[in-house]
């Protein structure tokens, strides 16, 4: 599944973003910037309040912000500039904490040379940054084991070449319960050696990309049975290469819980959302299969009443005793479309409205 040269790899990864780069315009597709799932109303006033210079330094391909942060240890992986890592700041708020690991030495000082200004804006300082690598992270004593709340991550783990190593190294730092949030570039096929050994479209988010099912299969064997979508979307070829495969660029949520199984199965679980996550007062849409509207009892599968019993979501659900088992639920997770006129989630509505069914 590796077959790039580590050492070249991120060594070129490195040149690319701390040299070759300057600027979001810089890059050559729009694999690390397509459009993707926005926002939401905490967030977007957060990336206000982040400085000019570190947002146009900002290479991400989505928006890994997962929701109901207050207190929480956020670890972002590859975290660039900084960008993503002061919007959590300003989330997790003063009892929270915010890490963030890269490589880059440009990068990595782009982020430190505004700790102080964002630490004044906010009002507290709760962020650090570590110079390394993604690849062990929790082996080399930069995090403890079973430190973090959340992991996310912004179109990064495409560039490693020792992808195996990266969710590795988040499984042990995450404390049960915890989760991994992430946008990534991935495949419909494996990509070809020719591409891989192509150090420009290695550093564009291409080359590097996973094909979907060796992806599934490197996360059950590390203990990530149940991957769940936020959005996706196809990147398109706008640089002229010929690629073979499909690209997209997708939003997950995968958490670390030892009772998950690897298939949806249907126990007769039923949860319902009592409101309280913050900006989701009628409506949370907590994946591609399921949105829960205020009050309304929701058919789920036993692994996701499981993640909403004993994650940070709990408080916020009431959720029903296992039943009988009656086989697989009519939900299944980690359904990709590749479909011209796949769309988007589910019931999205327009900012500041409610959805229908809901409230």
């Amino acid at each position: 599944m590796e077959s790039a040269q580590p050492d070249t790899v991120k060594e070129g990864v490195k040149e690319y973003y701390g040299k070759t780069l300057s600027k979001t315009e810089d890059l050559k597709t729009d694999a690390c910037c397509p459009k993707g799932k926005g926002l939401y109303k905490s967030a977007r006033e957060a990336v206000k309040e982040v400085h000019n210079d570190v947002i146009i330094k900002y290479y991400g391909c989505g928006n890994p912000i997962p929701e109901c942060l207050a207190g929480a240890t956020v670890l972002d992986l590859g975290s660039g500039s900084g960008r993503d890592v002061y919007i959590c700041s300003k989330l997790v708020g003063e009892s929270g904490k915010v890490i963030g690991i890269d490589m880059t030495d440009e990068q990595i000082q782009v982020a430190k040379d505004f700790q102080d200004y964002h630490a004044e804006k906010f009002g507290y300082s709760n962020t650090e940054f570590i110079q390394g690598y993604i690849e062990d992270f929790t082996d080399s004593g930069n995090v403890a084991e079973g430190s973090v709340d959340v992991v996310i991550s912004n179109c990064v783990v495409n560039l490693s070449p020792n992808k195996d190593k990266v969710f590795r190294q988040v499984w042990k730092a995450l404390k049960e319960g915890g989760e991994l949030y992430f946008s990534d570039i991935y495949s419909d096929r494996r990509v070809p050696q020719e591409l891989q050994d192509n150090k420009e479209l290695w550093g564009e988010c291409l080359s590097g990309a996973l094909y979907f099912e060796d992806f599934r299969r490197l996360m059950k064997e590390i203990g990530f049975t149940d991957l769940r979508v936020i959005s996706q979307s196809e990147v398109k070829n706008t640089a002229g290469y010929d690629l073979a495969p499909k690209f997209y660029s997708i939003t997950i949520r995968a958490f670390k819980i030892s009772s998950l199984e690897d298939r949806s199965e249907n126990y007769g679980n039923i949860a319902t959302y009592k409101s309280g996550i913050p900006d989701f007062g009628c409506k949370f849409e907590f994946d591609q299969n399921y949105t829960f509207c205020k009050n309304k009892e929701v058919s789920v599968c036993k692994n996701t009443a499981e993640i909403l019993r004993k994650s940070r979501y709990a408080p916020f659900f009431e959720v029903t005793e296992d039943g009988y088992h009656q086989g697989l639920h009519e939900k299944q997770s980690f359904q990709i479309s590749t479909a011209a006129d796949a769309k988007e989630g589910c019931c999205v509505p327009k900012e500041g409205a409610g959805s229908s069914g809901c409230c």
